[in-house]
């Protein structure tokens, strides 16, 4: 009867649906003597789980000072900061002309200019947007919604 008990146990075991005392029943069997020969195979497996759960840990483990590192972070930061600063104020542009004009005819002049060249970049975006609309009439023939 209990090596009947012990096999369904094992199976509850390998299946990952034994409770805690269930464990200790099956760990309590294979650390006795009187093993039947077909589950002998289970012994050791059993025993390294035994041994090992009583086995501590001595060495002491070496921790990293972070403080040194959030440290030396700080100094890089501020470093880099000071350089951007102090490149910023040694080369900030002078002030520059913004397209004032003086001849009303010269400024509507520039400014046709700046608009002919806004409306051919439009034009061009116009263009790729009647592609999207062919792709668009052609997906709804083959696809009928």
């Amino acid at each position: 009867m209990e090596l009947k008990r012990i096999e369904q146990l094992l199976e509850k075991y390998f299946e990952a649906e034994t409770s805690i005392a269930e464990e200790k029943e099956i760990k309590a069997y294979f650390a006795s003597s009187d093993v039947v020969p077909h589950l002998e195979q289970y012994k050791s497996m059993f025993g390294y789980f035994s041994n090992e759960a009583t086995r501590e840990y001595n060495k002491t483990l070496p921790l990293k000072n972070k403080r040194s590192v959030g440290k030396w972070m700080s100094v890089a930061a501020s470093v880099v900061l000071m350089a951007g600063m102090f490149t910023y104020l040694n080369n900030k542009p002078a002030e520059q002309d913004l397209g004032t004009y003086d001849s009303p005819e010269k400024a509507f002049l520039e400014t046709q200019k700046a608009l002919n060249m806004i409306s051919k970049n439009v034009n061009v975006g116009v263009k790729s947007i009647n592609c999207i609309g062919q792709y668009e009439e052609a997906r709804q023939t083959i696809f009928k919604e």
